[in-house]
């Protein structure tokens, strides 16, 4: 589903402190992969998922989506491309303050043109889920970290992507929510058929994965 090939991006580029983020990164993903990207802080594991997402540009190299080029694609096309194929999950949670938990989750699906049914009954679905069902009304800053995490969680769950992308989705959860997390989004895999792609150092997750990319100093050192 997902190729790299020849993948370089640098932080502050022609410049003293110039930074290899992403050094020639060559790697093939399939339909269905439920993987870890580990490694070190400043690895480059973070920077790679967001390539793959379409969220940063890389400065050179190719990458493929069911044999689109992404790298190549105009910001409008990428743009649709993360709204209607892909998930994200991010470390800062990126919700909406003004907007109701249930409000939230259902976002994604409104922005593709769900129907409020169709809306409120997977809303729903996820939320019991990962049991925050009982914070359907209320707003972000009324919620604890952990439970913020999990509406971020079941936002991007809820639409069905082909894939998700999250970006240290644990962290901010004890180990009791971490597994529950983890047992949801294996099942959201095995059932639903989404690929999973993880970017973090958390044991829950790579206890659970079934493929680790192992980087270091911005290159894969072991997949």
């Amino acid at each position: 589903m997902i190729e790299l090939q020849n993948v370089h991006k640098y932080f502050f580029k022609d410049e003293p402190r110039e930074v290899h983020a992403l050094n020639n990164i060559n790697l093939t993903l399939e339909d269905g992969e439920f993987t870890l990207f580990s490694g070190p802080s400043g690895c480059g594991k973070t920077t790679l998922l967001n390539a793959i997402g379409a969220l940063d540009e890389i400065d050179s190299g190719k990458i493929y989506f069911d044999k689109t080029e992404i790298s190549a694609l105009s910001d409008t096309a990428r743009t649709s491309l993360r709204l209607n194929q892909m998930g994200f999950v991010f470390q800062a949670y990126n919700l909406v303050p003004v907007l109701s938990v249930e409000e939230n989750i259902g976002f994604i699906m409104k922005l593709r043109g769900f129907s409020d049914s169709e809306i409120q009954k997977r809303v729903l679905e996820v939320a019991s889920m990962l049991e925050i069902d009982n914070k359907l009304k209320a707003l972000p800053n009324a919620l604890s970290g952990g439970q913020q995490q999990r509406v971020a969680v079941a936002r991007a769950v809820a639409a069905k992507p082909k894939i998700i992308l999250a970006d240290e989705p644990t962290a901010n959860l004890d180990s009791k929510n971490s597994q529950k997390l983890m047992d949801m989004m294996k099942e959201l895999n095995k059932k639903e058929g989404v690929s999973i792609l993880f970017a973090s150092h958390d044991e829950y997750i790579f206890e659970n994965v079934r493929r680790i990319v192992k980087m270091n100093d911005g290159e894969i050192v072991d997949a």
